[in-house]
């Protein structure tokens, strides 16, 4: 083999070789990154509030269950199933708090306007102190749960959980399409309202 040759044959072997690594970067990351299933503990988080302060999973749970929701954010358009799902929740806010349960919506985006755009979200809505709005700049909560929507013009799989005080999952409803979400009457049974 004349040098050339060899350092052809290099190229292509270090080419084939970095893009098997990259490939199965790509898949452990995809593979590290699942919500948490029924039953198992739900991973703590910290997120900043539209009102303003961090907020963390933990310190939520210790005070009873949570349900957790997780918004597509603005991916282009204030998602109207999110409205939705929000307004069913919210015409439920007594029950929840009576359950003793406080609800936490996710609104994931790119940080550049993620405040504005989920201000925009609840602009005109009174909700209860129990009911927060939390910032995902730039999908590191939505990534880290393995619920990041990657197709183009989507943000993050619309998903509710409930958790209870330890920490644990006791519901959970991931939809990959835009519609299919929690239902109201599931929610409020798996927090044990009335």
């Amino acid at each position: 083999m004349s040098p050339i040759q060899i350092l052809t044959a290099g190229r292509k072997v270090l080419v084939a070789a970095l893009l098997g690594m990259a490939t199965l970067g790509l898949a452990a990351r995809a593979a590290a990154a699942t919500p948490p299933a029924v039953g198992e503990e739900a991973k703590d988080f910290q997120l900043s509030a539209l009102g303003g302060g961090p907020v963390k999973l933990s310190k939520l749970t210790a005070d009873g269950p949570v349900v957790l929701v997780v918004l597509r954010g603005y991916p282009g358009y204030q998602c109207p199933i999110c409205t939705k799902q929000f307004g069913e929740l919210l015409g439920k806010a007594e029950a929840l708090k009576t359950a003793g349960a406080k609800v936490v919506f996710v609104y994931p985006g790119p940080a550049e306007k993620l405040k504005e755009r989920a201000g925009e979200f609840v602009k005109g809505k009174d909700y209860p102190a129990h009911f927060q709005i939390l910032l995902d700049p730039d999908y590191a909560f939505t990534t880290a749960y393995g619920l990041r929507w990657e197709a183009k013009n989507e943000t993050a799989y619309p998903s509710t959980f409930v958790i209870d005080g330890k920490g644990r999952v006791t519901y959970l409803k991931v939809s990959k399409t835009h519609g299919d979400r929690a239902k109201v009457a599931d929610v409020l049974a798996a927090v044990g309202a009335k």
